[in-house]
């Protein structure tokens, strides 16, 4: 396929995408796929359109949430206003559309690399979204523990009651499993966190037993270990009924990629980044 004809392409199938504007979804009107991937008549396109609608029921089960069959207007030779019927389709719509098309057509061809390289694309951005908002609630929880930590030394001066308190609080949320026990159900290593290991919905749902903690303990100025033990038993039982009545059993949930992994690969990326950019020239006044 020539240079000029991918540009051509690229050009065209950038400039039909839209943005429904209540939920900022991008969404492709099927009568306009319809022209960039030279098919001539309604009706066979739509023949394509069923073929993908089929495809995407077996393999995703949800053709409402890619198809939607709909009605617009338009403006005809003559200048008037003409409603037809047209499909809004999702990315992935697009996608199934152009694995069920013509590969012997350049437009056809262009079209499942197209979209197959922009849905792979949203979905490597919404993977990393999800390591870095565990990644954070990771930090975050280290924070609260830190805290937690602190005060307890602070009323307690002893070293080892945190430790205590913590798997107690554990015990609580696992439904009874101790630290340990949870770390042999996840296949921890010994020598590292259990934390690591928690998907970010535990992760986060330790952190706040561990924020309310550190609350109570100086709203109630605890000052003993029973007293402290005590109230973070209660907030990580709280916390875990509330995900109990939610249908989530933090001790059936998988282990979660080993957050040092995660970590590593972020700052990998980071790296990869170019080191410098083309600086806007200067002197030159900013135009809105």
């Amino acid at each position: 396929m020539k240079k000029e004809l991918i540009i051509k392409l690229h050009r065209d199938f950038e400039g039909m995408v839209h943005i429904e504007p209540d939920s900022g979804t991008e969404f492709w009107y099927a009568r306009d796929l319809q022209e960039v991937l030279e098919y001539q008549k309604w009706e066979n396109f739509s023949k394509v359109i069923e073929k993908a609608k089929i495809s995407c029921e077996t393999v995703d089960g949800l053709e409402e949430n890619h198809f939607l069959n709909v009605r617009r207007s338009i403006v005809v030779g003559n200048g008037a206003q003409r409603e037809i019927e047209d499909v809004m389709l999702t990315r992935y719509a697009c996608y199934l559309i152009a694995q069920n098309g013509d590969p012997a057509k350049d437009a056809i061809a262009f079209a499942q690399t197209y979209f197959a390289v922009q849905t792979r694309k949203q979905e490597i951005i919404e993977s990393r979204l999800a390591e870095v908002e565990r990644l954070m609630a990771r930090q975050k929880m280290s924070a609260s523990e830190k805290e937690l930590s602190a005060i307890i030394f602070e009323r307690l001066g002893d070293g080892q009651s945190f430790g205590r308190i913590r798997s107690k609080g554990d015990q609580a949320l696992f439904g009874g499993n101790t630290t340990q026990d949870m770390k042999n159900r996840l296949a921890v290593p010994d020598n590292r966190p259990l934390a690591d290991f928690l998907p970010t919905i535990t992760i986060k749902a330790k952190d706040f037993a561990n924020e309310i903690t550190v609350f109570q303990t100086k709203q109630a100025d605890l000052k003993s270990e029973p007293a402290i033990t005590q109230e973070h038993v209660k907030n990580n039982s709280d916390v875990r009924q509330l995900l109990i009545e939610r249908d989530i059993v933090p001790e059936n949930l998988p282990a979660d990629e080993d957050m040092k992994k995660v970590e590593r690969r972020l700052e990998s990326e980071k790296k990869k980044l170019p080191k410098s950019a083309q600086a806007l020239p200067k002197g030159k006044e900013k135009r809105s």
